[in-house]
């Protein structure tokens, strides 16, 4: 068994943090590429495209987390054949509900204009990015099964080499596409469709070992029923946190203009936040799982220490960027000297998010490491039900009140984590 060492988090964790560094760089790009066209409704149609697609693709993120918590286990218990099994399922699962997402592309792109609307042209171009982008739900849903599984199997170099050949070629594709051959807004689309099925047809390749599983076991009842399980608590919990965010931004928004673009600037730094810490995240879903697959009580505890540790530097390290370059970057994000005063008026609240939130950060990466969804699920509606009391308790503090409301929200999910805890270690022998 290999040995649990500080380095090996490491090796785990920082291909994940390079990786996200990619993901907002193409954000970057595709909205450069367009805002070159010299008009507003292309970046506006790109903006509202990317928005409407991330969140249908997001309510199967899940698949990310679920897959990596199953496979981890079957890794940590030696089982190569369940191992591989899971992957497959993983994909079968993204086939079938990408599949799905293109049959319902009319009436689905309907609705979110319906609920997001946009002038004319605006809505014009989202379409047409859209009816492009939509053929590619299959691989990109495929990508979080594929991407779980390497990261349970401790292949998170494999993941950072897939996310910047992926991005690298949609980013290269763009260039092309828009500037190169005029194609505008469906050339941003197809580059990204382009790019996504290659990710996937590349990535398939650098898991073919885990895919000579037989077809009989991949179709058991009862690891079928596991597995819906699983990912059917994650998904519940996930729209829960997601509802506390959104009810965020809706609710400084309902402070005016200044207090929510004050927030939509500081909440880039919890985004940012978020990208660092996921690697130490990933490295305690990885550890904990093969920990609990070998039911292992000591090498459960070793693993949650040397993860937990790491993002507690990784909490204070961000916590002091923040606070030592906070106000300059505020100012690059803005000329607006108001917004500016705002946001660093509100800052400290940043500065104590990574501190206040890394308990419940590095909880998730263990509970779903433990597959413990069920616990998930409860502490995620106790740690809703709370944020919603102390936003109507504080509402008289105005900003202040909405993030006290959310440090505690961050809190609680951290505390009630803590209390179901020990009966992850109790059911190791």
């Amino acid at each position: 068994m290999i040995p649990l060492t500080h380095r090996r988090v490491l090796v785990i964790a920082l291909p994940i943090v390079a990786s996200n560094v990619t993901v907002p760089l193409l954000g970057l790009v595709d909205t450069a590429v367009v805002g070159q066209l010299g008009e507003a409704a292309p970046i506006g149609a790109v903006g509202l495209g990317a928005v409407i697609l991330s969140a249908f693709f997001w309510m199967f993120g899940f698949l990310r987390m679920g897959t990596t918590g199953l496979a981890a286990q079957a890794h940590g218990a030696g089982d190569a054949a369940e191992t591989g099994a899971i992957l497959k399922r993983g994909l079968l699962i993204a086939g079938a509900v990408g599949g799905l997402l293109i049959a319902l592309q009319l009436p689905l792109i309907w609705g979110a204009f319906r609920l997001a609307p946009g002038s004319a042209e605006v809505e014009g171009l989202a379409a047409q990015y859209l009816q492009i982008r939509i053929w590619g739900a299959p691989a990109t849903i495929g990508m979080y099964a594929l991407t779980g599984w390497l990261i349970a199997l401790e292949r998170t170099r494999t993941v950072m080499a897939l996310q910047v050949i992926t991005n690298g070629a949609n980013i290269a594709l763009d260039l092309w596409f828009v500037l190169g051959l005029g194609w505008g807004v469906p050339g941003v689309a197809l580059a990204t469709l382009i790019a996504e099925w290659s990710g996937l047809v590349f990535g398939l390749w650098l898991v073919r070992d885990g895919l000579r599983v037989q077809g009989a076991r991949i179709f058991d009842a009862l690891k079928l029923r596991r597995m819906a399980t699983v990912n059917g608590h994650i998904m519940v919990r996930s729209v829960l946190l997601q509802g506390c965010f959104t009810a965020f931004l809706f609710l400084s928004a309902g402070r005016g203009d200044l207090t929510i673009a004050a927030n939509q600037i500081l909440l880039q730094f919890l985004e940012v936040m978020a990208y660092l810490l996921d690697g130490f995240a990933f490295a305690a879903e990885t550890l904990v799982g093969q920990a609990v697959g070998a039911r292992n009580r000591a090498r459960l505890a070793e693993s949650v220490r040397l993860t937990s540790t790491w993002g507690l530097a990784g909490a204070a390290l961000m916590a002091a960027l923040f606070a030592l370059l906070g106000p300059p970057i505020i100012d690059l994000m803005t000329t607006a000297e108001d917004v500016r005063a705002e946001a660093r008026h509100y800052l400290p609240w940043v500065v104590a998010a990574p501190l206040v939130g890394i308990a419940a950060w590095m909880f998730d990466g263990i509970y779903i490491g433990a597959t413990l969804t069920r616990e998930m699920v409860l502490t995620a509606a106790f740690a809703a039900a709370t944020y919603g009391l102390c936003v109507w308790l504080t509402w008289p503090l105005g900003n202040h009140g909405l993030w006290l409301s959310l440090m505690i929200f961050n809190a609680a999910r951290g505390l009630s984590q803590a209390v179901f805890y020990p009966r992850i270690a109790r059911s190791l022998p």
